[in-house]
């Protein structure tokens, strides 16, 4: 198996995953059905936008651009370290494939809404993984063809 064809596989499992989660916290606003709904129609979804994802950006890549330069951002903070902000940066990739063609600044509450559940280990509360997340969604974001800075940034 080649590193694409595993790379497009990861991306295709992180994004089942991812949208299942995020369907279920922005579902569950109906009540138990649309947490069951969401999540259903999040992972069905995640899973189409996480294939084509880690066709325009490789997931390994991806990992390795922002383990070594998540130091250099404004948001890093030096009491946290590489097991807080990666959460972040996978939270923004896995996350912009459900979103595609929108802005980030008009899905940041679902997104918000999401976090918890996405963190993983990571310590950063929203407004500490707000940068990270929006970073690594940009980055995909100017990856894919006619998405680039659709947000200005």
């Amino acid at each position: 198996m080649s590193d694409i064809k595993k790379d497009h596989s990861i991306g295709e499992g992180t994004g089942a995953v991812t949208g299942a989660v995020t369907g279920a916290a922005v579902g569950s606003a109906a009540g138990p059905v649309g947490t069951v709904v969401g999540a259903i129609a999040g992972g069905v979804l995640g899973a189409k936008a996480g294939g084509s994802i880690a066709e325009a950006v490789n997931p390994t890549e991806y990992n390795d651009h922002w383990k070594t330069s998540y130091r250099d951002t404004a948001y890093y903070n030096n009491s946290r370290d590489w097991s807080d902000y990666e959460p972040a940066y996978k939270y923004g990739y896995d996350t912009y494939g459900q979103y595609r063609g929108q802005k980030f600044d008009d899905v940041e509450s679902d997104l918000e809404r999401g976090w918890e559940s996405g963190k993983a280990s990571s310590r950063l509360a929203w407004t500490e993984a707000k940068g990270a997340v929006r970073d690594g969604w940009h980055y995909v974001e100017r990856a894919m063809p006619g998405d680039a800075d659709r947000d200005g940034r």
